[in-house]
């Protein structure tokens, strides 16, 4: 049951009466008449559970477009119903025109659309359908909740797809049909020229000089259908805010584009996201539908409070490859002493495969190191410089392990990673 403002006002009328005749009696006799009038308008009322209810919504959108809920009700019994209907999602959903009003005859069916518009990634499950059946009277009525389930996913805005025209055009160069071969280890064999000043030394074939009496190096074309393995940590440095978005959306922008451009090059890639167990994982998926499994995977993840379990990592990375690869791993640099075991872990990996450490700074991090307004923003000045003092330390012996290190801003992280991947492969080492 609930009440409308004409109770209200019904109820306010009945100081006329009591001003002519100032007696209790008045008063009561007043709330009595409006207590019977209210309960002969909830019982005149139709019952809202004659209502069915039912919501359709796209399965899917991307974060920031917009979407609409269509909520459809029936009418099951014999009388017309004067409802006040509330379509309810939660805040993140963005949902506007939840609260409607309309009017349903007796076995009819009515259909209502909301509009949506996710102001976060993940999965945002509709709430329970409040409907309100007014009385005759219109003093007051009935009020049930409907469930109608539904759920929709908010994929990855993925905003650094804007990015990837100009990396394909450079893979294009690379990859012979624009600009010459490159040399060094560990790509497919070209052809043989003479050496010249600043070549690498390792690509020296000894044979051909031998025969030929002069130097010769062999030159060599980016390989394809390498192996690449994106890992995605989820553990708590993902939770971190940076400015108005955690670590763990950035990481996921990254890897997105990261996967877009080595799947035009013609590598195998495989996602995991993992902190101290594996959270999601695409594997075997090519072509156009790489992108689409990999938004629709890793789109409900959440950071997770805990400390990565690197060994799991290291673990997962030997059982997933065999051969020589390109592992990325997305995580979060921390100048304290807690990286000794992703040290470890990433040192171990290096000496059988390409590693990448890509890192999303925190852009706090440099105005809290800018600010000597008083002794309190000094203090903090001097443990963001110590921070950073540490963070360079941590950089030079993940550099001497063999691990390249891509550190940038949320936004600029995804195209940095690209380039990286785009130069390791210009460089021969993948």
């Amino acid at each position: 049951m609930y009440l409308t403002m004409r109770t209200v006002w019904l109820l306010a009328a009945g100081a006329v009466p009591v001003l002519l005749v100032p007696r209790p009696g008045t008063v009561l006799a007043w709330t009595a008449l409006t207590t019977l009038l209210v309960a002969a308008d909830v019982t005149a009322a139709p019952s809202p559970r004659g209502l069915r209810a039912a919501r359709a919504v796209a399965r899917s959108v991307r974060l920031g477009e917009t979407t609409a809920d269509t909520l459809t009700l029936t009418n099951t019994t014999g009388r017309t119903m004067r409802l006040q209907v509330r379509d309810a999602w939660p805040p993140s959903a963005g949902a506007s025109g939840q609260r409607q009003a309309l009017t349903i005859p007796a076995g009819r069916r009515r259909r209502l659309r909301t509009s949506l518009t996710p102001t976060r990634r993940g999965d945002r499950n509709a709430d329970l359908v409040t409907v309100r059946v007014r009385g005759p009277l219109g003093l007051a009525g009935r009020q049930a909740s409907l469930s109608a389930p539904a759920r929709l996913r908010v994929l990855p805005r993925f905003a650094s797809r804007r990015h990837l025209p100009s990396r394909l055009a450079r893979l294009r160069e690379m990859d012979g049909r624009s600009a010459v071969m490159v040399h060094g280890a560990g790509t497919e064999f070209d052809s043989l020229r003479e050496y010249v000043i600043g070549d690498d030394v390792r690509s020296i074939d000894w044979r051909s000089t031998a025969r030929r009496g002069e130097v010769v190096i062999r030159t060599w074309r980016p390989e394809r259908d390498r192996r690449v393995l994106i890992v995605v940590d989820t553990g708590r440095m993902a939770a971190a805010r940076l400015d108005d978005a955690p670590r763990l959306d950035a990481q996921i922008e990254a890897m997105l584009l990261m996967a877009a451009l080595a799947s035009r090059a013609g590598d195998r890639v495989d996602a995991v996201a993992v902190d101290v167990e594996t959270r999601a994982q695409v594997r075997g998926v090519s072509g156009p539908a790489l992108l689409g499994a990999l938004a629709d995977a890793f789109a409900p993840l959440d950071a997770a409070l805990v400390e990565t379990d690197w060994t799991l990592v290291a673990g997962m990375v030997e059982a997933s490859l065999s051969q020589h690869a390109f592992v990325v791993v997305l995580t979060g640099l921390d100048g304290s002493g807690t990286n000794a075991a992703m040290l470890r872990a990433l040192a171990n990996m290096a000496r059988k495969h390409t590693v990448a450490v890509a890192s999303a700074t925190d852009p706090g991090l440099e105005r809290l190191r800018s600010r000597r307004d008083d002794a309190g923003t000094v203090y903090t000045a001097a443990a963001a410089e110590r921070d950073l003092v540490e963070l360079n330390a941590l950089r030079g012996r993940l550099r001497r392990a063999g691990v390249e290190v891509v550190e940038a801003p949320p936004a600029g992280l995804a195209p940095a990673l690209a380039d990286t991947y785009l130069a390791l492969k210009a460089a021969g080492r993948l």
